[in-house]
């Protein structure tokens, strides 16, 4: 099963954050699951990768071409897609994906998971969806998710919908039983 991990190109100000990612990669790779992720080799993108590459597993990047050039592209992986763009990433990135995860990062990690929240609503995916809450990381996120739904922009059905642990071993166990 192949494991799309949306995540930060950066590794965040707390160390825990880097330990998570690594072990969620050894863990991809020890249950023989392949990891689809953005291709980059920095932050937690890249060890989330070097992690996975390191106990002998498969990583898929997908990268555009423009973030190629600023050599941020991860050179060791075992496939590196270049795309033309953003979209075109996501879209390829969906299409590779048996599940979806979103761990700590910034505004394209957000940016990543709202789309596939949003195609999974609408009905465009069926994959599941998870988020690591490593730290409570996500817990603002979270609170804001259930205010939407107190306020009636989100049905509640949806939100329920997502798989969340603070724990790499369960929330992969959740997305691919």
């Amino acid at each position: 099963m192949k494991i799309c991990v949306f995540c930060g190109s950066s590794s965040g100000n707390n160390p825990v954050y880097s330990r998570t990612a690594n072990e969620l990669g050894a863990l991809i790779a020890t249950r023989k699951h392949s990891l689809v992720y953005g291709g980059g080799n920095v932050g937690l993108m890249g060890i989330v990768a070097d992690a996975v590459l390191e106990n002998h597993g498969e990583v898929i990047g997908v990268i555009p071409r423009f973030l190629m050039e600023r050599e941020v592209g991860h050179d060791g992986l075992t496939s590196l897609e270049i795309v033309t763009s953003m979209h075109e990433r996501k879209k390829r990135m969906a299409d590779l994906s048996d599940a979806f995860l979103a761990i700590p990062g910034g505004w394209g990690t957000l940016e990543e998971l709202g789309e596939i929240l949003t195609w999974k609503q609408l009905g465009l995916i069926s994959q599941p969806v998870g988020l690591l809450n490593v730290n409570g990381f996500f817990d603002p996120l979270l609170a804001q998710m259930n205010h939407m739904v107190q306020e009636g922009f989100l049905r509640k059905e949806n939100l329920a919908s997502i798989k969340i642990s603070e724990s790499p071993a369960e929330i992969v166990s959740l997305l691919i039983p």
